[in-house]
């Protein structure tokens, strides 16, 4: 249980400046703040990692860019649906980064090192998540209005990502237990 409050606290973390941009759209029906604070947060958590010399993954890295470009080309347009159609653009640019091989070894504990090839496989379906994403982003854009396409934004995109983690967590765990019950039966033979 401690691995996986690990794993999703590293997850929690990189998500926290989406959630936080959904949750003010929400509650304040204002983007250019939600926008604002999530540049603010995005900006404040690559500061911290750097400050503490902490590794600086290339997903977050990627976040903070595209948080940064979108966010002024948002405050520049003052457009809604460019907000709007922000977030499909971010999942394409994430999918893509996605699509490198073993870019989840920062997410595995060092005790997950028997099933690494099971999360680079995992790797490629949350590129295909995001992919996914990313389109239906596009349907509730053309179909809501701002802040129901934010609530239904964020309720699936952390839906979404929830359950792609615990189903990935379970399948990892039961095909590392099995790995190591085989491994333990062929050297007691």
């Amino acid at each position: 249980m401690k691995n996986l409050l690990d794993a999703g606290r590293v997850l929690a973390v990189d998500l926290a400046s989406t959630i936080l941009f959904g949750v003010l759209v929400i509650v304040t029906h204002n983007v250019l703040l939600a926008v604002g604070l999530g540049m603010v947060l995005g900006m404040v958590q690559i500061g911290l990692q750097y400050a503490r010399k902490k590794p600086i993954g290339s997903l977050q890295i990627l976040s903070v860019v595209l948080i940064l470009v979108s966010g002024a080309a948002t405050f520049l347009t003052q457009d809604p649906t460019f907000v709007m159609l922000k977030p499909s653009i971010i999942y394409c640019a994430v999918g893509l980064t996605m699509l490198k091989r073993g870019w989840m070894n920062r997410y595995l504990p060092p005790r997950a090192a028997p099933v690494a090839d099971i999360a680079t496989a995992f790797g490629y379906v949350w590129a295909g998540l995001m992919f996914a994403t990313a389109a239906i982003n596009l349907l509730f854009v053309r179909s809501l209005d701002p802040a129901t396409w934010a609530i239904a934004w964020l309720v699936w995109g952390v839906v979404s990502k929830a359950g792609l983690f615990l189903i990935q967590y379970a399948w990892m765990t039961r095909v590392g237990r099995r790995r190591e019950a085989a491994a333990t039966a062929v050297a007691a033979i």
